[in-house]
Order: structure tokens, then sequence, then C-alpha cells
């Protein structure tokens, strides 16, 4: 395996990785694994010195009936809500928590809605992970991980170097990466029974890598570069290089000399992360015939009516 590839390539990289930072590549390295179903699995990477976490059951279940008051006051944001939970329920992104052993260890995470501000209609649910409860929260006592995102100035000077440009995006990168079993219980939380916000409070817990997650994206693109390594032999290295090298977090941009090659290098990098059940959408490009070559579905819809060749 080629170790490089899970180290920052930021281009004006000159500080040595600092010793947290080694130690979460530690906890990757020897926790990532892909499971049965071809979904990559990353445990919560926690300190190694920390303290026991209290329970603040008590806090979650303020906190929700706080959000509870909002919904009566703003019922369009209460049905947006209940739409997003009902995606992540599923789409099998959170199940119902089982019993808690004597004495185990957990955690819950009140949950809160952010909008997009050119989306006004379209909330995302974030879990608080910073919350804190006796001057202690779940990001705490987690290691943050290293920045391995590639510089946002490399990818777009490589992004214009060439003249048929393309953009893709991986659908819900975050949800992609399944939390290991045993770490669930520190991504419980308080939820209504059926998604019905009338009826009782149920406790959840989630089974992916969440936002709030102080290292979510250090380990969604961990786990990102390690699909694409798994790939690397039967869809190229120049897919593999792709997606080391020119994404910005879940969005891919690069250019080649011909449609035929930028065509090619997309279905093979599709191909290859779809292995990993990772799907490679919201396909945009100057070139009417990239965008011929690929399904409706898999384009970008919100350019649907911009002339990019013009």
């Amino acid at each position: 395996m080629d170790r490089d590839v899970f180290q920052t390539t930021k281009e004006d990289e000159t500080e040595a990785p600092s010793i947290e930072d080694m130690l979460f590549m530690n906890v990757m390295d020897k926790g990532v694994y892909m499971d049965e179903g071809n979904s990559w699995v990353a445990p919560l990477p926690f300190r190694a010195q920390r303290s026991r976490l209290s329970d603040n059951g008590t806090q979650a279940f303020e906190r929700l009936m706080s959000l509870q008051r909002s919904f009566r006051r703003k019922p369009e944001m209460k049905e947006q809500f209940i739409s997003f939970m009902k995606n992540i329920f599923q789409n099998g992104h959170a199940e119902k928590a089982p019993p808690l052993q004597p004495d185990e260890e957990h955690w819950y995470l009140p949950c809160f809605g952010v909008y997009h501000p050119k989306k006004p209609s379209q909330i995302r649910v974030v879990f608080d992970s910073s919350a804190q409860h006796k001057g202690e929260s779940l990001n705490q006592v987690l290691l943050t991980g290293p920045d391995l995102n590639n510089t946002l100035i490399g990818v777009l000077l490589r992004f214009r170097k060439e003249p048929i440009a393309f953009t893709v995006d991986i659908q819900q990168m975050f949800h992609c990466f399944l939390v290991r079993p045993e770490d669930r219980n520190f991504l419980r939380f308080l939820w209504f029974q059926d998604n019905d916000p009338d009826k009782e409070i149920v406790e959840f817990r989630m089974n992916v890598h969440v936002f709030g997650n102080s290292p979510s994206p250090a380990v969604a693109i961990y786990c990102l570069r390690r699909a694409a390594e798994e790939g690397k032999d039967e869809y190229g290295e120049d897919a593999r290089q792709f997606v080391v090298r020119d994404f910005y977090v879940d969005d891919g941009l690069k250019s080649l000399p011909t449609p035929e090659a930028a065509i090619s290098l997309l279905k093979r990098t599709q191909d290859m992360l779809a292995c990993s059940n990772l799907r490679l959408h919201k396909l945009a490009s100057n070139s009417k015939d990239v965008m011929d070559a690929f399904p409706c579905e898999d384009r970008a819809t919100d350019l649907k009516d911009l002339d990019l060749a013009s």
C-alpha cells in the first residue's frame, strides 16, 4: 500500500506532522476495514488519555424539547426537519439504539438544523458534538486528525490546465462511511417514535460518521483514499490520482486534453468508487460530449439551463 496516499497532499506543506496527527493515522491504519457489504468502516478516534464521559441524557432531552417548541413556531422547519430525518432512517444511517449495559460509557448528541444561504428551503440536520456537559464534549475526547485536504488553489490551478474541464461530487460523503459498531453508543440521540413528534421519545444512534464530529473530515478523506488505493489496479493509476490530487473534500475538479479522455477517467473513477458504495454524481462539464456520455441522474441539475460550451 502506498502510505503517501494518506498523508497531507498540500503543495506548500513544510511542517512535520504533530504527535496527535500521527496517533490519528495510526488509529485509522489499524482500525479501518471494509465490511461484507463493501462499505468502509472506521473507528471514532478517541484520545489515548481522556476522562470518562458523563451521562448527558438530561441535556439531550432538554435540547429536544427546545427543538419541539421551535417546531410549533415554525411549521415549515418542522416539515423539513422530519423529511431530513426520514432519509436518515430510510438510508440506514441511524438505527434504534440497543439497551445500554450497566455502567456502559455512552454519549447523546443534541441536534439542530442549519440552512444553506442559497437554499433556504433545504435544511441539514447537524449533530452537536461540541455541546458540553460538565465541562466536556464528545469532540474534546476525539482526535481531530490532520488536514488531509488538497489546497484549494492547487486544485483550481490544475483544473484550468487543459481545455476539457469537469466537476463532480460524492453523494453524502460523510454518511458513506460507517462507524465501528463498538463506537456507536457515543453517537446516540433522542428522537420520536416513527419520526412523529406527537409520539413518544425513543433512543437512536448513528451508524455513520456525522457532520459535527471534528474528526469526520479527516476520516472521510482517509477512507475515500483507501477506496481509490483499493481500486487502482483494476481501474487505473490515473483514477486513483484523480481522487487523491484533484478532490477538495467531496468535490472533484479536473481538466484533460480531450472529451474522450475525460469520459474514460470519469467512468472508471465512478466504477471504482461504486465498489466502495460511493456514488460519483453532479457532473458538470464545458464539453457537451462529456455531459451526453452520462445519464441525467448523474448530471448537476442546477446547471441545466447554463450553456457551458459558449
